[in-house]
């Protein structure tokens, strides 16, 4: 039987986690106290993805089975992708938007606040890194150093001041994407395909949300989980946690 491209996809895709794994070990674990020590003094954990795909990172650990009930995804409609694809990407290049959806999203000094952009050039990314910054908000970047240190300073996709993400987050995660995203090369096909930011990011946050968990139980505290609503007592058990945080919880 023919190797199928996929089964190289895999291997790639692997790989790649692997080395999030092994080398960002440090980075996941200083992120996990950060999140526990917010979740042990009963604040939220705020999480951002400015940008069309990004947006995806926020979701996959909100309102999420297995995960933490007090995780606040600050979901804006400018970033999705159902309004638009080309008009969520000149969104997210737009100076000043990112501020104004932190603004409206109720931080505090001594929050938290995940920014999760595979790039971390983009105009919102980095203002929301600066405006956390202002407000005294810890901020843990999930994002690619390799390709904010490979786009030249002036491309359209990067914000004014130049900056990158990994230089401005507290604690930067990074997840290895490599530039172009794509991993695969196809005989006859003019660009490479397969991406792969969505897997490390996914990778990279559960990691993230796995030992915080795991750094609550040491602390003797049994966190806020939810269970999946589509299982046996499911809607059940998660009534005190809506009853909890939808209050506090736009997007809940």
């Amino acid at each position: 039987m023919a190797v199928a491209l996929y089964d190289e996809y895999l291997e790639r895709i692997n790989a790649l986690v692997a080395r999030i794994a092994a080398e960002e070990r440090d980075s996941i674990m200083r992120a996990a106290v950060a999140v526990a020590d917010r979740v042990a003094d009963d604040r939220l954990v705020n999480v951002i993805g400015p940008g069309g795909h990004s947006s995806m990172g926020a979701e996959e650990i909100f309102y999420r089975a297995g995960g933490l009930a007090c995780v606040n995804a600050l979901l804006d409609d400018g970033f999705l992708l159902a309004h638009g694809a080309i008009r969520s990407m000149l969104v997210e290049r737009t100076p000043g938007y990112g501020r104004t959806v932190l603004r409206n999203a109720n931080l505090v000094a001594g929050d938290v606040l995940i920014i999760v952009n595979a790039y971390g050039v983009n105009s919102s990314t980095i203002d929301c890194a600066l405006y956390a910054r202002e407000i005294g908000v810890t901020t843990i970047g999930v994002t690619s150093v390799e390709l904010q240190r490979a786009l030249p300073q002036g491309h359209g996709a990067r914000h004014p001041g130049g900056q990158d993400l990994a230089d401005l987050a507290d604690i930067t995660i990074d997840t290895k994407v490599p530039v172009g995203d794509a991993l695969m090369e196809v005989d006859g096909v003019h660009e490479r395909v397969g991406a792969v930011s969505t897997f490390a990011n996914s990778f990279a946050l559960n990691a993230l949300m796995l030992e915080a968990i795991a750094e609550l139980a040491r602390r003797k505290i049994d966190p806020p989980i939810w269970r999946s609503a589509n299982s046996p007592g499911g809607d059940e058990a998660n009534q005190a946690a809506i009853a909890r945080y939808r209050p506090r919880v736009k997007r809940l």
